[in-house]
């Protein structure tokens, strides 16, 4: 199949519409990404309406300490254990700071 020169007009068309849109798009930041598996129960940007605690507008502290004693065994869990295993103490800290951040 052949591409005709009006579909190639549409082709470079929508490219460069993609590009213009992609160039001004806001950078998202580590901490929201690592943030986005916490959504899921605790709401978006932390805010849970139900019986998840709601952990945004927490301070940072607060968040980096208990995901700290998550991980570490020091705070009893179900779930949160098998989450915050996974990321490091930098990671963490990201993390926190986002959701101390969505007053």
């Amino acid at each position: 199949m052949w591409v005709t020169k009006p579909g190639a007009r549409m082709l470079a068309a929508s490219c460069l519409a993609l590009m213009s849109f992609s160039t001004t798009a806001e950078p998202v930041s580590e901490g929201a990404m690592l943030s986005i598996t916490c959504n899921g129960c605790h709401g978006p940007d932390g805010k849970s309406t139900g019986s998840i605690p709601a952990i945004g507008g927490k301070s940072a502290d607060y968040i980096e300490k208990a995901l700290l004693d998550f991980r570490d065994d020091k705070r009893p869990s179900t779930v949160m254990k098998r989450h915050a295993k996974g990321y490091s103490d930098a990671q963490i800290k990201l993390i926190a700071e986002y959701f101390a951040a969505k007053k």
